[in-house]
């Protein structure tokens, strides 16, 4: 089963690589772009069958390597 988790920086954290990419892209000429924030995504490929199982293993993978939980926020998608 295929399981993807987005990995993200909590609100209020200061994100240097968005701001970054903010400020290339204005630089290009694209105008309009308020705020920017980078993140990750990892796609997991489990032998699990069952979607909650496998839901519940890619969260507690998250919970305890995946992300920071201290910084960062996750989601996990079932994506077959």
């Amino acid at each position: 089963m295929k399981i993807r988790v987005d990995i993200m920086p909590k609100e209020g954290v200061l994100d240097p690589q968005g701001k970054a990419i903010g400020h290339a892209l204005t630089s290009l000429g694209f105008e309009g772009v308020q705020d920017v924030r980078m993140g990750k995504s990892i796609i997991l490929t489990l032998d699990e069958t069952d979607p909650q199982k496998a839901e519940s293993t890619a969260t507690a993978m998250a919970q305890k390597i995946l992300a920071n939980m201290v910084i960062e926020d996750f989601k996990v998608t079932i994506l077959q």
